[in-house]
């Protein structure tokens, strides 16, 4: 079996970030999002990429990593010093995640409604934006309004507003009358 670690680069439809592509599972379920180096002390692979110079946050997606460029950093730099950096640690039998480490869970949804907010956003939603190497995840719903935490390319994309309001908040509305608004927090 072929062990050797591929990383690809693609475009986000942020201008401040990049996403690499790796070619075996990264994280077991939706993402891991690591806005400074100070948060990622159980990512070893993120902790790496954090060295890299002009690395803002890393975003460890099923098969993706997607890196936010600080305003020092260099793209060229970048999109040279981080896929590298993914290969030698993933290829050396480095850890994606320290032993024991899980993501956190949400409790249980409350309601019905929250059930089929978090089916459309977990069958739908999220797959379509994590090929744009990013990631959306639910936070609560209350008197009508879902909020959502945006992360990794979404987080401070330019196109984040339209993509919540013309994709997610009319996609909800539409399966979901209750909903009044969509709302990132």
């Amino acid at each position: 079996m072929d062990n050797k670690v591929l990383v690809t680069l693609e475009f986000t439809p942020n201008p401040n970030t990049l996403k690499f592509v790796v070619n075996q599972p990264l994280a077991p379920q939706g993402a891991a999002n690591f806005p400074e180096a100070s948060k990622a002390a159980h990512s070893p692979l993120a902790r790496k990429i954090f060295e890299v110079p002009g690395v803002q946050a890393v975003l460890l997606g099923s098969n993706f990593v997607t890196i936010t460029k600080s305003p020092a950093g260099n793209w060229d730099i970048l999109a040279e010093q981080v896929p590298q950096t993914i290969q030698k640690h993933l290829q050396s039998g480095g850890l994606v995640f320290e032993a024991g480490w899980s993501f956190e869970k949400s409790g249980e949804p409350a309601s019905e409604i929250e059930k089929k907010i978090r089916r459309v956003l977990d069958e739908e939603i999220r797959p379509a934006v994590a090929m744009d190497g990013g990631d959306i995840t639910f936070a609560k719903y209350e008197d009508g309004i879902v909020y959502l935490h945006l992360q990794g390319a979404c987080s401070a994309c330019p196109s984040s507003i339209a993509t919540l309001k013309m994709g997610v908040e009319s996609r909800l509305k539409d399966i979901i009358p209750e909903i009044k608004e969509v709302v990132q927090i």
